[in-house]
């Protein structure tokens, strides 16, 4: 079946479009005994529709340069140069009201642990159902029902019952789930998973890897 989402975006996005492009981007961090250079001149495109993979060894700033996407770095402790731009809005340099304002409606980013991410003391659906509001002048109730509708198409199954419970009653490959369908439910045209698999056991990587590789098709945003 189609989902929703997918039918909405099919209209207003077009696949192969350039989402972001990343041009000479360098992250360094001043430190005491001298500056970090995280990532250096980095450049890449992110298209709707498909995937990126950015592969690297630990430590070779994999998850520095996709923070820098979405300015999650202390701008006061950060070296940030180049150019990020999200559908055409440059970054380097913008806002802390403009990351806010992007942040989960055009682009949103899935990390390493759920556990952390998710509140330990707020019901999975409620978590997902206040990220919609915060964008959407909408009713408890309609963003209930959303946070439902986004647990089902990431697979979870018994998505109603789910929603009404904590993240500790997740196992590690549900909690990942969910946190994708939070990355997901304002429909951001694009999503960085930064290495969603690797608190996981193999078999359920692959569902998680195979749900990621199914996004682009379903939802016509850009993943990396």
């Amino acid at each position: 079946t189609t989902s929703p989402i997918s039918t909405q975006t099919a209209e207003a996005r077009n696949p192969g479009d350039v989402v972001l492009e990343v041009s000479d981007l360098s992250v360094a961090f001043p430190t005491e005994e001298g500056v970090v250079r995280a990532v250096s001149n980095l450049s890449y495109q992110a298209r709707l529709g498909r995937t990126l993979a950015i592969v690297g060894e630990s430590g070779s700033g994999k998850s520095v340069s996709s923070m820098a996407v979405l300015g999650l770095h202390n701008p006061k402790r950060t070296q940030i140069t180049g150019s990020i731009k999200l559908d055409g809005l440059e970054l380097v340099g913008a806002p802390a009201a403009t990351f806010q304002k992007i942040r989960s409606t055009k682009a949103a980013m899935v990390f390493q642990d759920p556990q952390s991410s998710l509140h330990p003391f707020h019901k999975v659906g409620k978590q997902i159902a206040e990220a919609y509001r915060a964008h959407h002048q909408v009713s408890n109730q309609v963003a209930q029902k959303r946070a439902v509708e986004m647990l089902d198409l990431v697979g979870i199954p018994n998505p109603r019952r789910r929603a009404s419970q904590y993240p500790h009653e997740f196992s590690g490959g549900m909690r990942q789930r969910a946190m994708i369908a939070l990355g997901l439910v304002n429909n951001p045209k694009l999503l960085i998973a930064d290495e969603p698999t690797t608190a996981l056991d193999v078999t359920v990587q692959a569902q998680i890897l195979d749900l990621v590789n199914d996004l682009p098709k379903e939802f016509g945003s850009a993943v990396i």
